[in-house]
């Protein structure tokens, strides 16, 4: 076995597969499958834009993160993470099956509804995985191990986002989510299985430990500019990429792509340059460190936002050949390795920045932070479009990103190449 390849095969390390997976469905159901099947449906761009706001319980979790470090469901498993990790995924189990019961345009409501379910479990499910990972690795493996989380999150986007785009060609949409949420069950059955990190045992002895102690401790660590700082490049780093492919598949749709086109195409064409530069990049991140990765990953992510606009130039075309799916799979291929290279660092970034003493907490509100633009700022997408149109909208995107790469100079600079 080469050496390069030795510390992806521990169980640290497969345990951050199933996280990853888990914690990546229900996202991409919301982000994918949903825009899609309302788009299937009828409904309006401006609507499906502000369907975004529907992710609102991933801006907010660290609302309700206290609560999972103080308290542990009696469901049957031992332990504060497991509990809350088997809970919430048999919750999204059944609303994911459920949403197939309503129509998109005459039951817009009851689905609005059922997907605020969806992302507040999804959300929920978030806080116990994000703190079950950052107290099992090291910090020496939070490079690693949080870019084979990033990674198998995006691998689990290919089943809402091409499997089930693929089988709505041929079942019904009820058929199509009860399948797509039975990809739930592995990590109900890691919940069940596993055994619960030694430092998630110390629980908080009062409520009110449990919510003013994380807060206190992340700005004394810091300091307060240092602090603010931090937290304005955890919202801006992702901002235009985040922007960029909030309606991906209905722009796809809009440039003359058919479903199954995406499916087989768009989505596989981007999950493996991902996969293959997110394990690169968390290997690279040993000898690079943090900083250095946050620098040149985050810079390839910028780029790969020019490929989107440079396929809005082009325009829609009715007659869809091997040169526009081979554009469609370059497009999508370079975007997937620069955000799958860009998000492993900023995750490893975000757990480096947490005390494992209060991890779920400060985990949960730095992560709440990096949701704002996918919740909110995506919401104005849809406006932007029939505004501006596709071209003007990427080129946007583009714009916002440059922020986030500014902030590395105070928050990730170059020289101090730290992993820890």
């Amino acid at each position: 076995m080469p050496n390069w390849l030795t510390p992806l095969l521990t169980r640290r390390m497969m345990i951050c597969v199933f996280t990853g997976f888990s914690s990546g469905l229900p996202l991409y159901l919301l982000l994918n499958l949903v825009p899609a099947w309302l788009r299937s449906g009828g409904v309006d761009l401006k609507t499906i834009g502000l369907f975004a706001l529907v992710q609102f319980p991933y801006t907010w979790k660290f609302l309700w993160a206290p609560l999972l470090d103080r308290y542990a469901p009696s469901i049957g498993v031992t332990g504060r993470r497991r509990s809350w990790m088997l809970l919430t995924q048999s919750g999204l189990l059944a609303a994911i099956a459920s949403l197939g019961i309503f129509s998109p345009v005459e039951d817009i409501g009851v689905v609005l509804l059922v997907a605020g379910v969806i992302a507040f479990l999804s959300a929920t499910q978030d806080i116990a995985l994000d703190a079950y990972r950052r107290e099992l690795l090291s910090d020496d493996e939070l490079g690693l191990g949080n870019s084979v989380h990033v990674n198998a999150y995006r691998v689990a986007g290919l089943v809402p986002g091409s499997l089930s785009l693929i089988l709505a060609d041929h079942l019904p949409w009820q058929q199509v989510f009860i399948i797509t949420s039975m990809f739930m069950i592995p990590g109900a059955a890691l919940a069940l299985l596993m055994s619960e990190p030694i430092a998630s045992r110390a629980m908080p002895k009062t409520l009110t430990q449990a919510v003013v102690d994380p807060f206190n401790e992340f700005i004394h660590r810091a300091g307060v500019r240092e602090a603010m700082l931090i937290l304005a490049f955890i919202f801006f780093y992702k901002l235009g990429d985040s922007m960029c492919t909030a309606l991906a598949t209905p722009f796809y749709l809009d440039m003359g792509y058919a479903k199954s086109d995406i499916g087989l195409v768009a989505k596989n064409a981007g999950l493996w340059p991902a996969v293959i530069g997110g394990l690169l990049g968390g290997l690279w991140m040993v000898k690079l460190g943090i900083n250095r990765a946050l620098w040149l990953f985050g810079l390839v992510q910028f780029f790969s936002i020019f490929g989107f606009a440079w396929l809005a130039w082009l325009g829609p075309n009715s007659n869809i050949g091997v040169v526009e799916l081979t554009s469609l799979a370059l497009v999508i291929g370079f975007e997937a390795l620069g955000v799958g290279l860009g998000t492993a660092a900023f995750v490893a970034f975000i757990a480096r920045a947490t005390s494992p003493l209060y991890t779920a907490t400060q985990f949960a509100l730095f992560t709440s932070l990096a949701a704002v633009p996918r919740t909110f700022v995506n919401a104005t997408t849809g406006v932007l479009i029939e505004n501006f149109g596709w071209f003007s909208f990427f080129l946007l995107c583009g714009a916002l990103a440059v922020p986030g790469m500014v902030l590395l100079l105070k928050v990730a600079p170059w020289q101090q190449n730290n992993n820890v």
